[in-house]
This record gives structure tokens, sequence and C-alpha cells, in this order.
């Protein structure tokens, strides 16, 4: 691998983990707020308040006495997504995407038990997936149907959209997609794909697997480098209002696009990753001070306005 030195790195605008760590989350992130994002159902109840889309709300399991009857609660659903409401870095999120006969079908066509689904709610609720080992609820959403225009992607998972967004202007996004590697799930360090988009128009620039560029998809062949983002504006618009509803000036905000409701939320983090620099091959730090030298009366527009400034700033 080849080496980089600090003073090239900053000559490039990357953000560092201590930079981010202290000038970002630090000064903008107040950690009274953490829980907001940290919890994904009450990132869900806070959304609902907000007039921001998510994945519809199934339930959510609290006791061992809810995961008991799981099985008539999840019969009329033929598929559904079971989740953490703690968790992080996709761990513990159970994806099922249709029934057959008495069984629960995966993505990647393993066939489970009700038995088998109720051992992993069981587990959500003693803490196995979530931060610090705490006990926890497990929350059940309806399953996403990715858009057309994502067709061969994403394997045995849905594609998401990152977007950071920086005292409320989006100054950086990538799409990230699941691969067998990641076990369907779109997390880079597990073999997702990073796929960096302008924020101007929502384009390829860009894309990453493990740090190495990549211009097609390892499993389906697809040309990563020809993406269309439908609904781009409104996706920019639902990150910048996330910002608004959790008070948060440092955030990645993850949304999807689904093909029956268009872009939805997914989920809030308020300690995003700073890989999303290799995916767009661009440093967050001229991004940053660009907001910073904005004058005061740009952070007090709505996010409509904000969005339409970013995306006249940044390609």
């Amino acid at each position: 691998m080849m080496f980089v030195s600090p003073r090239r790195l900053r000559e490039l605008g990357i953000v560092g983990m201590n930079q981010r760590n202290i000038s970002l989350i630090g000064d903008l992130n107040p950690r009274h707020l953490y829980p907001l994002v940290d919890n994904k159902l009450k990132t869900k109840l806070l959304a609902a308040e907000k007039g921001l889309a998510t994945p519809a709300l199934i339930g959510a399991l609290r006791t061992q006495h809810d995961v008991q009857g799981l099985e008539p609660f999840l019969e009329p659903h033929d598929g559904f997504a079971i989740k953490p409401a703690k968790g992080s870095g996709g761990k513990g999120i159970l994806v099922i995407a249709a029934r057959r006969e008495e069984f629960f079908v995966k993505a990647n066509g393993q066939e489970l038990t009700i038995d088998e689904i109720r051992r992993h709610a069981s587990n959500i609720l003693s803490g196995l997936f979530s931060l610090g080992g705490a006990p926890d609820v497990a929350v059940i959403e309806e399953l996403i149907k990715p858009h057309a225009a994502y067709k061969n992607l994403s394997v045995e998972g849905v594609p998401d959209i990152r977007v950071i967004v920086y005292r409320g202007f989006p100054i950086m996004s990538m799409m990230r997609l699941s691969t067998r590697e990641s076990d369907g799930k779109a997390n880079l360090h597990q073999g997702a794909i990073g796929v960096g988009l302008t924020i101007s128009g929502g384009r390829p620039v860009n894309a990453t697997q493990f740090n190495r560029r990549v211009v097609e998809h390892p499993d389906s062949g697809a040309d990563l480098m020809s993406i269309q983002i439908a609904d781009w504006p409104d996706l920019l618009e639902i990150a910048a209002r996330s910002a608004d509803a959790t008070g948060l000036g440092y955030l990645g905000s993850d949304i999807v696009v689904d093909r029956r409701y268009g872009p939805l939320l997914l989920e809030l983090n308020a300690r995003p990753g700073l890989a999303i620099q290799l995916a767009n091959n661009c440093g967050l730090a001229p991004r940053v001070r660009a907001i910073d030298d904005l004058s005061p009366a740009c952070f007090r527009q709505g996010p409509k306005m904000r969005v339409d400034r970013a995306m006249s700033m940044f390609d």
C-alpha cells in the first residue's frame, strides 16, 4: 500500500479521524442529541413528527413475550426487515424478501423457520447487536422495494445513499452497494461498494471497494459509472431536513429510493465515517470551509434553499 504523508493528505483536503472527532462531531453535535439518531425507533418517531418519509413501521418487539407472539403478527407480511434499534454497521439486520409455504426466505434464497426468526429477535432484545451490549428493541419495518433504475446494482440487498450534511447543507454523497462479499449489507468495511456522487446532480464520479477503484459491480457486472439517481433534489432535501429535525451540525443521512414511495429516510448517523472521501476521490475539508465562509443569512434559509445553494457550489 502506498504511504501518503499527513502533509499531502492536508493538501488534498482529507479530513482525518481526529479532526472529524474534534472539529466536526465534538463541536457541532451535542451529546444529549445522540439518542435521536443512535436509536432507530426514536429516529422513526422523530421523522414521523417532522413529516419525513421512512419505511413503514410494522411494529416493535420490546419483551420476550412479544417475541413468542411473533408468528400471527407477521402473517400479513410477505417481506419485512427486523433490525436492532441500537445497532450499528448493519449488524443484526435480517431482511426477509418472500414467504414460501411455512418458510421465510432471505434475498439469497436461504429459508428460515419461524423459530429461527424468533431466535434472531430474541438475540436483538438481549443486546447481542446493540451499542455496548445494552438491552434493545427489535424494530420491524416494511420491505423496501428498490427503484427499477437500480436493478443489478446491489446483490442480496438494497442500495442506499449516504449524504453528509454540514451545518444544514449537503456537502458530499455516495451510493452504497451491497455485494455477496458484504453479505447483502451496505457496509464498506465488509465489502460493499461506495460510489461517489456529485452534489450538483447525483452523477457518479468514482467508485471503490476495499479502498480500491472499481468501475463495475463484481457480482452483477453493472456499469457503476452510468448510475442515474431518481429524485435527486428531493433526496438532498430529506437529508437537509433531517439535520433540522435533529439539531445536529454534522451527520450522515442514509436514504433509499423505493419504487412505490420515492426517497425514504432509512437512518441517521451522528458519527459518519470518512470513507466517503475515498469514494468521491475528494476531501471534505474544502467543502467544510466553503460552508463556513457563507454569510450568516444563508444559515437561516429553509432546507430547499440550502439544497439549491449546495447544488450550485459542489460538483
